[in-house]
C-alpha cells in the first residue's frame, strides 16, 4: 500500500481500487497500526510442529501408539456438568449481587468451566469417542453450562488453529495489528487479559465466517433449550451464574493464564526458573519459538493443556497420554522454553513494558481453512493486505 501525505488529508491508493481520501488524523492512526504490525515476528519459514513430529516419529515410532480417544473423558465431563448444574440450584435463592455467588462463580464455576473449554478442545480433535458425530453430540453436551453455544463453531476455526498456525487472516488466535495498536499499554494490556474471553469469542467472526451448518443448528437449539429450562425449572439467576463463570473463566482468573502462555513470546519463556529478560523485536532476527509449555500443576484442571509444544505436535494423542509423550521423547523437550506459572504469565504481560499483543508470531502465507468450504493452500500477496 503506497501513502502519498498532502497538508490535512492522505490519498491510500489500492491497485484496481478507487482511490479514498483519508484526514491526516485517519492516516496517522492507520500508520500507527502498521507499525506495531511490523513489531510482529513475521516469519517466513513452516510452522515447527510438522517437522518435529517427523522427527519424533523417525526417533521413536512407539508414539503412535499413543494416539486415540481416551474414554476416561466422558465421565468426567458428565461430573463437571452436573457440578456446575447443582452450584446453579444451590444459589437459585441467593442475591446474585453477593460474595457467595461471586466467589462460587470464581473458584468453582470458572474453574469448571475452563474445564469445560478444554474438554471441548480434546473433543474438536475426536478424542472422546471413536465416532466423529459421537465427538460433535458429546461436545454440545460440555457445553450446557458455559451458557453460550459456541462448541460447534470453535471446532472449525480450532483445527485451522493448527492447519494454519501464525498464517495471518487464517489463525483466529493471532491478535490483530488494530488489537496490538490499541491495547499498547499496561492498561490495555489489563483490559485485554480481563476480556479475552471476548475477544477470543469475537475475534473469529471477525477475520473469517463459517457457513452454518445442521451441528451448528443442534448445537443453538440445545443450548437454548436447555436455557429455557433451567431459567423455567430453576430461575433466571442459575443461567446468570452459568455466564458468569464462563466469563471469569477467561478472565484474570489462574487457569485463563494459558490463553496467552501458550503462543506468546516473551521473557518468562525460560527453561529455568530464572527468566530471561524480554526479548527485543529486531527485523532479520530469527524467528523464535513460537509455542511454550507450561508443567505445573495447574494441569489436573486442564486437560494437561500445558503441554503445548506436545498437543501440536501430536494433537492426535489424548491429554492423559501427552506426559508420556514427553517422557519417550523427552530430548526434543527438555531445552524448549517453558513457563513455571499461569498467574506469572498473566502479571508480566500486564505490567512488562516489552511485551504485549504483537509478541506474537505471524506468516504471511502457508496451511489452509478447515470447515470453511475452502480447503486450499492460504496464500497472501508479498505487501501486507487490509
Amino acid at each position: 500500500m503506497s501513502w502519498s501525505v498532502a497538508t490535512t488529508t492522505v490519498t491510500a491508493t489500492q491497485s484496481g481500487q478507487k482511490t479514498i481520501p483519508l484526514k491526516a488524523e485517519q492516516a496517522s492512526a492507520l500508520k500507527e497500526i502498521d507499525e506495531h504490525n511490523d513489531r510482529f515476528h513475521w516469519t517466513y519459514t513452516e510452522e515447527p510442529h510438522r517437522s518435529r513430529r517427523s522427527a519424533i516419529i523417525k526417533a521413536h515410532p512407539e508414539v503412535l501408539k499413543l494416539c486415540g480417544p481416551e474414554p476416561l473423558t466422558i465421565p468426567l465431563v458428565l461430573a463437571v456438568v452436573s457440578l456446575q448444574i447443582y452450584c446453579a440450584y444451590a444459589l437459585r435463592n441467593t442475591p446474585f449481587l453477593s460474595w457467595q455467588v461471586a466467589l462460587t462463580a470464581y473458584i468453582i464455576g470458572a474453574t469448571a468451566n475452563q474445564n469445560l473449554f478444554l474438554a471441548i478442545h480434546e473433543i474438536s480433535h475426536n478424542l472422546a469417542f471413536k465416532s466423529p458425530l459421537a465427538n460433535r453430540l458429546f461436545a454440545v453436551v460440555a457445553n450446557l453450562p458455559i451458557g453460550i453455544p459456541y462448541s460447534a463453531s470453535f471446532r472449525p476455526y480450532h483445527l485451522t488453529h493448527h492447519k494454519s498456525l501464525g498464517v495471518d487472516g487464517l489463525d483466529t488466535d493471532l491478535p490483530t495489528a488494530m488489537e496490538a495498536w490499541f491495547l499498547d499499554s499496561v492498561a490495555g494490556k489489563a483490559f485485554f487479559a480481563t476480556f479475552q474471553i471476548l475477544f477470543y469469542a469475537l475475534r473469529p467472526m471477525m477475520v473469517y465466517q463459517l457457513p452454518l451448518t445442521a451441528i451448528h443448528a443442534f448445537n443453538i437449539a440445545a443450548q437454548v433449550a436447555f436455557d429455557y429450562a433451567i431459567v423455567h425449572f430453576v430461575g433466571g439467576k442459575a443461567l446468570g451464574y452459568f455466564i458468569l463463570s464462563s466469563f471469569l473463566a477467561g478472565s484474570l482468573h489462574p487457569c485463563a493464564g494459558h490463553f496467552i502462555a501458550e503462543h506468546y513470546v516473551f521473557g518468562q519463556n525460560s527453561t529455568s526458573q530464572n527468566p530471561s529478560p524480554a526479548p527485543s523485536v529486531v527485523k532479520g532476527a530469527p524467528t523464535p519459538v513460537e509455542t511454550y509449555s507450561y508443567y505445573g500443576v495447574l494441569n489436573v484442571l486442564t486437560y494437561n493443556v500445558g503441554l503445548h509444544n506436545e498437543h501440536h505436535d501430536f494433537p492426535a494423542i489424548p491429554w492423559t497420554r501427552l506426559w508420556k509423550l514427553n517422557a519417550i521423547a523427552n530430548e526434543f523437550y527438555c531445552d524448549l522454553p517453558c513457563h513455571h506459572s499461569w498467574v506469572a504469565v498473566i502479571w508480566q504481560f500486564i505490567m512488562d513494558k516489552e511485551v504485549g499483543l504483537y509478541c506474537r508470531v505471524k506468516r504471511k502465507e502457508g496451511g489452509r481453512k478447515v470447515g470453511g468450504g475452502d480447503a486450499k493452500a492460504h496464500a497472501q500477496p508479498l505487501e501486507m493486505t487490509r
